[in-house]
């Protein structure tokens, strides 16, 4: 008999931003969001426009800190070309006791880093956006999403390889 609990949810994340592990500095992660870039077309016989495949949309990710972290400002504002490493991590877990690691490895530049408000007697919130290049989703070890500025993997598998065939890649 299947197993019809609730699985794989978000128990508990980390980040760690060029190498180094922010535990207990982080106060949320929006990961990247995966989107195809997509145009409209209804050309002569068709009866209603339909949605056409034209590749996909920039990626980037973000994150909050309560604190004002001079590791992660520096970040910010290097030399252009100059990419960081990231990686998101997940600990998932199944209604029925079972554990699994999500792992997102990416790489990019701090497109932005804002101290947010300051207001005595209130904690500040600072807002950092990063542009992400390379992104990798693994779930215990097998790979979900690759996608770099060439080609995007599904399970592992390129799903442009026919057409970088055709561009003699």
């Amino acid at each position: 008999m299947a197993n019809n609990l609730p699985s794989f949810l978000l128990r508990d994340c980390m980040l760690w931003a060029d190498r180094t592990l922010k535990i207990g500095q982080i106060g949320d992660i929006t990961p990247p969001v995966p989107a195809a870039k997509v145009d409209e077309m209804r050309n002569a016989g068709m009866i209603k426009p339909r949605e056409v495949h034209m590749g996909y949309e920039k990626l980037e990710f973000s994150f909050k800190m309560p604190g004002l972290d001079p590791q992660t400002l520096k970040l910010f504002g290097l030399a252009p070309g100059t990419e960081n490493p990231f990686m998101i991590t997940g600990a998932l877990v199944d209604e029925d006791g079972s554990e699994h690691s999500a792992v997102m490895t990416l790489r990019g530049f701090l497109k932005q880093a804002d101290a947010g408000t300051w207001k005595g007697g209130d904690q500040a919130e600072n807002d950092y956006t990063v542009s992400v290049n390379y992104y990798k989703l693994e779930i215990d070890g097998d790979p979900i999403y690759e996608i770099d500025d060439f080609d995007i993997k599904v399970g592992g598998v390129s799903q442009r390889q026919g057409i970088r065939n055709a561009l003699l890649l």
